[in-house]
């Protein structure tokens, strides 16, 4: 228990590092350099941070521990396995990418609504970024981290609950420690008229998270869905611009009421097309790995058939919305040297495909040990124990695990 506490803390503060969070710590970074000489503000905001991730992510466990305890196969990244989910943070990075041009502006009082050193957000800004931080982590799984989840969701709910805490207390140390010791924000440049540049620059990388996250929804729910989220996002932009000019118009003292019903309709107007997105139903395809068209298809009982027939198997367990699993499969699975090196073997590659639930593939991964993806499974040509690979893959690593896996085979 003590080393999966350990693993979950050290895979938490490795999670800072995903690229999939990259858009929210930039949020992170400005509110930092907003408070660089404010240690006060500083503190507090880490404190608001903190608590957001703890929060969330005990919600997040609470419904986990919940479906599971009701039969239901699921773990880290469950969640976005619901288009709806997947819609509604589409939406709110969105409005976050919005509010960083300007369009709107959140938590600012009418004679500070354009000031670059006020306190945007505040303390309620904080804690739900730190909320954000950690849904949007869900798509990645860092070293370390795959393995304290696996074992947190065999253990009793108690236990559970101290190793994902664990998790965010690692995954929320960075910004908490920096927000507590000012000497570690020294390198920060001063405040300054230059962040209303950075802030610009900074909606980039959420337009680019809203970018991927349209293409994951596209991909688990097809095109009626697509569709759905584009008529949205363009909504909420509207409605946001309407609400902007609410917000001037306030400041200089006209009246604003009619513009701020009509955002409230504009808004309500997305409602419709997030609940239709339940009954949706994606055609069915892969996850769109370079070799995936050339995979056998994945299930437990192939797996039973094939596997110990001379032949070795490696089972790439994916989902669209995995990140990690995408840059393995770019960077590994689908170059040249892994592709001659299955054909040289005679491998047999299966794809388990999580993008949309399937508990057969949250039951291995259970089965595995691991909590969440990426997972990668080779059985060797003998048929003897399979040989899970690392997280993070390199062509060496497949290459040598498929070499090792048919000279099993050999042997026998």
């Amino acid at each position: 228990m003590l080393t999966a506490i350990a693993a979950a803390f050290l895979g938490g503060l490795i999670l800072n590092l995903m690229p999939c969070v990259f858009p929210v710590i930039s949020l992170k970074a400005l509110s930092l350099i907003r408070h660089h000489d404010k240690p006060a503000h500083a503190r507090a905001e880490g404190l608001a941070f903190l608590l957001g991730v703890v929060v969330t992510m005990l919600a997040l466990v609470g419904v986990l521990l919940l479906a599971r305890a009701g039969g239901a196969s699921v773990g880290w990244g469950f969640q976005l396995q619901s288009p709806m989910v997947i819609a509604l943070l589409i939406l709110v990075m969105l409005a976050s990418a919005l509010n960083l041009f300007g369009l709107f502006e959140i938590g600012l009082s009418l004679q500070r609504a354009g000031e670059v050193g006020g306190n945007r957000g505040g303390l309620v800004g904080s804690a739900l970024t730190g909320a954000l931080a950690i849904v949007v982590a869900t798509p990645c799984s860092a070293p370390f981290m795959a393995s304290a989840v696996g074992y947190a969701l065999t253990q009793p709910p108690a236990v559970s609950l101290v190793i994902f805490i664990a998790l965010a207390l690692g995954f929320a140390a960075p910004f908490t420690l920096i927000a507590f010791f000012p000497v570690l924000a020294r390198v920060l440049p001063a405040p300054g008229a230059w962040m209303m540049t950075l802030k610009h620059g900074l909606a980039f990388p959420m337009l680019g998270a809203v970018g991927w996250l349209i293409w994951v929804l596209e991909r688990q729910a097809g095109s009626a869905a697509l569709a759905a989220i584009l008529g949205c996002c363009l909504l909420l932009s509207f409605a946001a611009w309407l609400y902007g000019m609410a917000q001037k118009r306030r400041m200089m003292g006209r009246r604003h009421w009619a513009l701020h019903l009509t955002t409230a309709v504009f808004l309500l107007l997305l409602v419709p097309p997030l609940i239709n997105l339940k009954s949706v139903a994606a055609p069915e395809k892969n996850v769109g790995s370079a070799v995936a068209a050339a995979a056998v298809a994945w299930s437990p009982q192939n797996v039973d058939a094939i596997k110990g027939q001379g032949k070795p198997v490696l089972v790439n367990f994916t989902a669209s919305w995995c990140i990690t699993c995408q840059v393995n499969d770019r960077t590994s699975l689908s170059t040249q040297a892994v592709k001659a090196a299955m054909a040289r073997t005679d491998t047999i590659y299966m794809v388990a495909d999580s993008t949309k639930y399937n508990p057969d593939v949250e039951q291995a991964l259970s089965d595995f040990g691991r909590g969440g993806l990426p997972l990668y499974v080779v059985y060797p040509a003998n048929g003897g124990k399979p040989l899970v690979l690392p997280q993070v893959l390199t062509p060496g690593i497949v290459i040598s695990a498929l070499e090792q896996a048919a000279e099993s085979g050999k042997k026998t």
